[in-house]
Parts: structure tokens; sequence; C-alpha cells
């Protein structure tokens, strides 16, 4: 192990939350919304990125990694991946998923847990045809998740489907988004001698419910 492991300490003196304030007592996606847009103004960097993890039924093994918020819409936080990519595999067998957002310069994260679902075509339409070309035929490119031999393979592949989609790329049919849908929000705010403040909204019978927990 890493002899300056022992030594990575961050006594978090600059922020607090000493009330729950309107935002904190009634509604967890204004709170977010509130977060994220503070996140972006301060110049965090990749403040879109989270966590994203799902359960493997078959083998019982949890997979997280790295995905992009695109749209906060409808109460529902939306990402777009490959349908055919290990992670949507775990969604279509368990859609129940957790989402981390981590912001280290203001000392804060905020867990979510929540219900994964495809967004509708239109929608994954309309982003697609958002992206920079060569994210276009990046999607069509990647068989995401599977066996790959070689780069070469993929620059191969790539190089063909430029002349292929010579004007307007189409989205591919395995390609798109989905929102998650959250039942519990915890934000996660850094306090000296590692007394945080975390505050948790529960989503019991469509109602939103807050509370704090002990750090």
């Amino acid at each position: 192990m890493s002899k300056h492991i022992d030594r990575l300490r961050d006594d978090h003196k600059e922020f607090g939350l000493n009330a729950l304030n309107d935002a904190f007592e009634k509604d967890p996606i204004k709170a977010f919304q509130a977060w994220f847009d503070e996140a972006c103004s301060s110049e965090q960097p990749e403040p879109n990125a989270f966590a994203l993890s799902t359960l493997n039924k078959m083998s019982n093994q949890p997979s997280s990694r790295i995905v992009y918020l695109k749209e906060l819409t409808k109460g529902s936080l939306v990402f777009y991946t490959n349908y055919e990519s290990d992670k949507a595999k775990d969604i279509q067998n368990s859609p129940n998923v957790g989402a981390l957002f981590f912001w280290p310069g203001l000392q804060r994260q905020i867990r979510i847990q929540g219900f994964a679902s495809k967004i509708t075509a239109q929608e994954s339409d309309a982003y697609f045809q958002s992206r920079p070309r060569s994210s276009q035929i990046g999607a069509w490119a990647s068989d995401q998740s599977r066996h790959l031999s070689s780069r070469k393979e993929l620059e191969d592949k790539l190089e063909a489907l430029n002349k292929k989609f010579s004007g307007d790329v189409e989205r591919p049919p395995f390609w798109g988004g989905y929102g998650i849908l959250p039942n519990r929000f915890e934000f996660w705010q850094g306090r000296p001698s590692r007394l945080h403040d975390r505050i948790v909204f529960d989503k019991v019978n469509g109602v939103w419910e807050s509370y704090r927990i002990n750090p």
C-alpha cells in the first residue's frame, strides 16, 4: 500500500448545511438542481459525471461506471448508452439503480436510488441529432461491452461507417436514453471532524419525507 495514503486528509472546513431550508425540507429535485447549478457555476470538473451502479442478477455482482447526466426532465435523470451494453442488460433484469454525484471542490456528494427505464424513441432521436457527427458514428461503431480483437478492428469499422453515412446519421436502434426516477436522495456536505451533514429524502406514498442521519 502506498506510504502516502495516510496523508490524504481533508477536514472539510468551508461549507455546511446549518438548517433545513425550504428546498431541503420539501423538494429534493429542486435541491439537486440548486447543487448541480452551483457545481456548474463554480467550474467543478465534469459536474454532470456520476457513478451509475447496477446489479447483475445472474452473478449477484454490482457494477459501477461513470456516465453523464444529459437532462433533468419530469423528475428523471437522463443518460444515454448502448442498449446492448452490460449496464443495459443489468437494467433490463433489475431496473433498481444507484447514482452518485461527487463534487470535491464543494465537498459535496449526492447519492440517489431509483428506477431506470428507457425514454421514448423520439426523445432519444432528438438528443442523438444534437451530438457531434464523430460521436454519432462512434455510437454505430461500438459493440459496447463485447470482445474486441484489436484497436485496428474498431478503427477500420469507423472508417467504413464514415463512408457509409455520407449525409445525416440516423440513431442506431440499439442506442438511446434511460431516465432514472428517484425514490431516495441523500445530500452529503463535508464538515469538520468528520461530523458531516447528511440529509435524506425518501418517497413514501408519493410524498417526499426528509430527515437528518448521523455522519
